[in-house]
């Protein structure tokens, strides 16, 4: 079974130096679409070409909902509404070069979150995901995406696993749901996040439905993150913005400032985190806020066991 540990900072000991086995470009053609070809793909899902010629792929739903995967990262980077509307955010500094995680949408930090003892936010966001399966249900799109360790993965983090993700396009709304397996013959432990970038007016936007959670405030020390409550009933962005809330409500809603309300609802992602650079990111911090669900301290899976969390994205 999965457990937390209490020990909620700490990282595995068993994780080999990075700088010994430095990212190869390990794209090769045909891995990314695993056992699925574009000829088995459900209806609303396709595989195209993305930005830096990156594998894509295309949710379109029966409402006219559309969503934006990319394989390299398993990056959801475009969430859009009926409307035409993209409720997420790409950076414009964002680098589509397979080799630089992407900035923006919803990249995967796994199997640590933030800086530790590999690499920022893990490698899961740095690989190449595989389409392991597509559906569609009553004209909703549905496809999962695979991840399995490798040379790069076992680097920095010593273990067999498989990660499946299955994204689901529904009107007016947006689902997800992570599936951590262990494949190898001892426990594992990990955190992640998702660490969603949502299209906002930074001086109008406002996320309710914290008020009473312990908060850990990484500015103005990240090292040292300040230990206190949420007091606050509607929280807004007014500088810089780097702050871990523990364990969370299974509903939060983001008011994005341009006219939209966010249910971000979640299963199992017992943390949050609301992130906005301000001026240390000058060219596009005015332009989104970061609500992330997360599971900041330490998940433990035994051999042959799985965690599981899911996200559900809509608009109210």
């Amino acid at each position: 079974m999965a457990t937390i540990s209490t020990n909620s900072l700490l990282f595995p000991s068993s994780i080999v130096d990075p700088s010994i086995h430095p990212r190869p470009n390990r794209w090769r053609n045909g891995v990314a679409f695993a056992s699925v070809g574009s000829e088995k793909l459900c209806t609303g899902v396709k595989i195209t070409d993305g930005l830096g010629q990156l594998p894509k792929v295309l949710l379109n739903s029966v409402d006219g909902s559309e969503a934006e995967i990319y394989l390299f990262g398993g990056c959801v980077t475009s969430w859009k509404a009926p409307n035409g509307k993209d409720l997420l955010f790409v950076r414009p500094d964002a680098v589509f070069n397979g080799q630089k995680p992407i900035s923006g949408g919803i990249p995967h930090c796994f199997p640590q979150f933030g800086p530790g003892a590999m690499q920022q936010h893990g490698f899961a966001r740095n690989m190449n995901w595989s389409v392991s399966d597509s559906e569609n249900v009553d004209g909703n799109p549905v496809i999962t995406l695979e991840l399995k360790d490798d040379p790069y993965s076992r680097s920095m983090w010593n273990f067999s696993f498989q990660a499946l993700y299955k994204i689901i396009l529904k009107p007016k709304g947006l689902s997800t749901v992570l599936k951590v397996i262990n494949t190898d013959n001892k426990p594992f432990s990990f955190t992640t996040a998702l660490h969603s970038y949502f299209r906002a007016s930074v001086t109008g936007a406002l996320v309710k439905g914290l008020k009473g959670c312990k908060t850990l405030n990484k500015d103005p020390d990240p090292n040292n993150p300040l230990e206190s409550q949420e007091e606050r009933e509607v929280i807004t962005f007014p500088g810089f913005v780097d702050c871990i809330y523990l364990d969370t409500p299974s509903e939060i809603h983001l008011d994005n400032g341009l006219g939209d309300l966010i249910s971000i609802r979640n299963t199992n992602w017992s943390d949050a985190v609301l992130w906005n650079p301000h001026k240390t990111m000058e060219a596009c911090y005015r332009d989104f806020v970061c609500v992330e669900n997360a599971k900041v301290r330490q998940v433990q899976v035994e051999p042959q066991q799985s965690w599981t969390a899911e996200q559900h994205l809509s608009v109210v």
